[in-house]
């Protein structure tokens, strides 16, 4: 009976809440003999947008990992087993403890219940020791004697309920543990919208993690357990020295953007305008607030310029943020701007964005500019900092490239390349003077945005950056 003994509980790889459908683990850092408790990071995957540490939900002891480091998993695999150490039942004789047997079958039958449900948390296959009580105790006791089939669905007090995305009832901020507050923000859940079940109204990490589970029928479909697959994913062969060609696997963040790219270019009508503007002024500006006390600690540099100059020209044709709804066909203008700011990491391209852009004053901006950037080079930015954006800027000019014709972020209306700034030739004030000058690019989506919007646009972002006095005058 010591098998019986000993509950397995299963953690499968959970869904990134991005739409994907797969992830690559990259690093396990447990193995199997490990000790494990709740919260415990077990390994880190690299979705298709971010490497996203994994903690496991429950205690127990490693028994197996079933896939090794490099290998791509789909979403509701088992990706690692953990013996509980308290799920049978105690005695072999049942009919001497009758009471003792429905909860032992409620523990050992709710694993397979739940499905994967979150980002980065995995299985939350019971949410308490409490709830699975109380779902047993609904059951007939003459039901309790098969431990080898349990029924597979659970009970409807097992699942914390979920608001659908609508505030729930009650005054005041939500109550919730720092963590579970942190666990929220990464997995883009808004506390308003989850109903508590803690004590006292208090929201745990299983209520947030039921209210990121994705609303689809396949949750009452447990995945099948793999096969054996613990051994090591096939890599890409190692070139011979003469070879004249490397095969190398598209995935992670590459066949998402080249995914991404090719719907985006083969489904918005893109046109691309250009203007070359004398940018000198807004260069002396930026090494004058460089050298401003008051501006101390603040990153300030070109990017955020530009930055400040698009939302003063989307302030002023809001029409410009918007988006497509091709299934409702309806045009989306957004009240608010989400900035993205493109940035180029060692995993590949990611667009992460800054909410609410145009609400934040020159200081934030420059604030969020700079952990957006950071954090994206670090390879923490979480799937929830990439969604929602509405329009974007890519720099191209620190690679020392003029300009380019971008390809708009999926969902969005308008992509702004910022070329290189360079001294040259220009005639200012009728005579021909070294100036510092670059050259914008704005991409739009011709379905929304008409050629008359977009060059409007991109000419007021130019008139910004040639006399930044307008970012007082101009409203």
């Amino acid at each position: 009976m010591t098998e019986s003994a000993q509950a397995v509980r299963e953690f499968k790889m959970p869904d990134v809440g991005e739409g994907l459908t797969e992830a690559e683990i990259l690093k396990w850092y447990v193995q199997p003999g490990d000790t494990v408790t709740d919260g415990q990071v077990v390994c880190e995957v690299e979705t298709a947008k971010a490497a996203v540490e994994l903690p496991i939900p429950f205690d127990g002891t490693v028994r197996e990992l079933r896939f090794a480091e490099g290998t791509t998993v789909d979403v509701g695999q088992v990706i690692i087993s953990v013996a509980t150490g308290g799920g049978g039942a105690p005695a072999p004789e049942p009919e001497a403890a009758p009471a003792e047997a429905p909860a032992a079958e409620a523990e050992s039958a709710e694993p397979k219940g739940r499905q994967p449900v979150l980002v980065g948390y995995g299985v939350s296959e019971s949410s308490t020791k409490r709830r699975a009580r109380r779902s047993a105790n609904e059951a007939p006791a003459e039901q309790a004697p098969a431990p080898e089939a349990p029924a597979p669905a659970p009970a409807p007090s097992a699942a914390a309920p979920v608001a659908n995305g609508t505030p729930v009832s009650g005054a005041g901020r939500p109550l919730a543990k720092p963590p579970v507050r942190k666990l929220a923000k990464d997995l883009g859940v808004d506390l308003a919208t989850v109903v508590p079940t803690g004590e006292g109204g208090v929201v745990t990490r299983e209520d947030v993690h039921a209210a990121a589970a994705p609303q689809t029928p396949a949750e009452a479909a447990p995945a099948p357990a793999p096969q054996p697959q613990a051994a090591p994913a096939p890599q890409a062969a190692a070139p011979a020295p003469d070879a004249r060609e490397t095969r190398i696997p598209v995935k992670g963040v590459r066949k998402a953007t080249a995914q991404a790219m090719v719907g985006s270019a083969f489904t918005a009508p893109h046109v691309t305008e250009f203007v070359t503007v004398d940018v000198t002024r807004t260069m002396k500006l930026v090494e004058k607030m460089k050298a401003d006390k008051d501006l101390a600690g603040v990153r300030i540099n070109p990017l955020l310029m530009v930055a400040r100059a698009l939302l003063v020209a989307i302030r002023r044709h809001p029409d410009v943020n918007a988006a497509w709804d091709e299934a409702n066909q309806e045009i989306v203008r957004k009240h608010y701007v989400n900035l993205g700011i493109a940035a180029a990491t060692p995993r590949g391209l990611i667009v992460p964005n800054i909410k609410d852009a145009q609400a934040k004053t020159l200081p934030e901006l420059a604030a969020a500019l700079g952990e957006l950037v950071s954090t994206a080079r670090e390879g923490r930015t979480s799937p929830a900092d990439m969604q929602g954006g509405t329009v974007t800027i890519t720099n191209v000019g620190v690679f020392g490239v003029d300009t380019g014709t971008p390809i708009l972020n999926p969902g969005e209306s308008a992509i702004l390349a910022f070329g290189a700034v360079k001294w040259q030739p220009w005639v200012h004030k009728g005579k021909v003077k070294p100036r510092q000058v670059t050259t914008l690019a704005l991409s739009f989506d011709h379905r929304l945005v008409d050629g008359e919007l977009g060059s409007k646009v991109l000419a007021d972002v130019a008139a910004v950056l040639e006399q930044p006095k307008r970012l007082l005058t101009w409203t």
